[in-house]
């Protein structure tokens, strides 16, 4: 059985500790408070536990529940960095109301890192199971994942669950995503010399007619029967100096989401054919770009053990048929399933992912919760 109050009392203390990621904004706290909060949460348990620096300052907390031995192994993987908390009233108060846990991380996610949490101490007082079960709370996955890849070079498991917010849905796939940054070179000169300036912001307009372009062919293109097509937009723009003179340089900053089959090459061989088209198409064009950081997509099959087994463990804890489904968002699946470890997503359900106003429905932790340490105790004795 899971104690609600000890949810409520998890929930609270991690969404007020602030772990903004300082990749993302600038003099965010980072993960370390939150990890140590987590390390001695899990040694008090009864883990075996240890604190991973995965960058100065920046740790994961990993907790080992140790089997018998002949059982399957699981990881529980769930990250403490938030994003940053422009615009919101009161982002680590974690107030509760109407069965709601407000808070910036609330749902993305503290609440499934803290029903990880509630599951292994709820399996620690329990007989041994046969296999082991690893609890990792991360650092860095809104950033570029360095909790997760430091996680990798020491722990395999056979299977994986991240506690990413699914509304109680086995979340079986997601897309990947790349990033890249394009740069015309335009020709300074004063604005009142038209003939000797050459605008680098309206040559970086031929571009961006291009990305709606090529947006709209991926919107009838090849699609994945889950996710759908991939996409593409633009993120940010720069350039230019000065009212009275024309634009040297101008900068954009593009993402495109991955469906399952595309990498980082499909978007490099897309931006090479609209610089080359631009190009062929006016010989005074100049532009260059750069590949980014780039994640893969994530596609579970259903029939996967993990899958089925946390499939059959929920509809048994929540009392009706769980759901499979996808998620939009990216996650740290993908990286642990590209390493070989099936992993599907599971985690509560809330609303407002990155926004202004973030909650994270209390009883689902606890449900999420039950029903994690009902699938280790299930999968970890096959």
């Amino acid at each position: 059985m899971i104690d609600g109050g000890e949810v409520v009392r998890l929930l609270t203390d991690l969404v007020k500790i602030e772990s903004v990621n300082p990749e993302l904004v600038p003099g965010g706290g980072g993960e370390a408070s939150a990890a140590r909060y987590v390390a001695n949460f899990l040694e008090a348990a009864g883990l075996e536990v240890r604190l991973q620096e995965v960058r100065p300052g920046r740790f994961n907390a990993v907790g080992l529940l140790g089997g018998q031995g002949g059982g399957r192994s699981l990881l529980l993987n769930g990250h403490l960095d938030t994003v940053g908390v422009a615009g919101m009233e009161d982002p680590f108060s974690a107030r509760i109301e109407d069965g709601r846990l407000y808070g910036r991380g609330a749902l993305d996610m503290k609440g499934g890192l803290v029903a990880g949490l509630a599951a292994v101490a709820r399996l620690a007082k329990e007989p041994r199971l046969r296999g082991n079960v690893v609890l990792a709370a991360v650092a860095d996955e809104e950033y570029q994942s360095a909790g997760t890849r430091a996680l990798l070079a020491d722990v395999r498991t056979d299977a994986a669950i991240v506690m990413e917010p699914t509304g109680l849905e086995v979340a079986t796939a997601h897309k990947g995503f790349v990033w890249a940054e394009v740069e015309t070179q335009g020709r300074a000169a004063h604005g009142s010399r038209p003939d000797e300036g050459r605008d680098a912001i309206a040559l970086m307009g031929r571009v961006l007619r291009e990305i709606e372009a090529l947006q709209m062919k991926l919107d009838v293109g090849p699609r994945h029967a889950l996710l759908g097509a991939g996409s593409v937009h633009a993120s940010l723009i720069s350039g230019g100096q000065e009212l009275s003179s024309y634009p040297a340089h101008c900068r954009l900053s593009l993402e495109r989401r991955l469906i399952p089959g595309e990498d980082a090459g499909v978007f490099e061989k897309e931006l090479r054919a609209i610089v080359c088209r631009l190009s062929t198409q006016d010989a005074d064009f100049r532009a260059s770009f750069v590949m980014g950081y780039s994640a893969p997509a994530l596609e579970t099959p259903r029939e996967t053990a993990i899958a089925r087994v946390l499939h059959r463990c929920a509809s048994r804890v929540i009392g009706q048929e769980a759901s499979f489904g996808t998620q939009s968002f990216w996650s740290d699946a993908a990286l642990l399933a590209a390493a070989g470890i099936p992993s599907v997503l599971f985690g509560p359900g809330g609303a407002g992912l990155h926004s202004a106003v973030e909650y994270v429905h209390v009883e689902d932790v606890r449900l999420c919760a039950a029903t994690l340490a009902e699938c280790a105790r299930n999968f970890c004795s096959m």
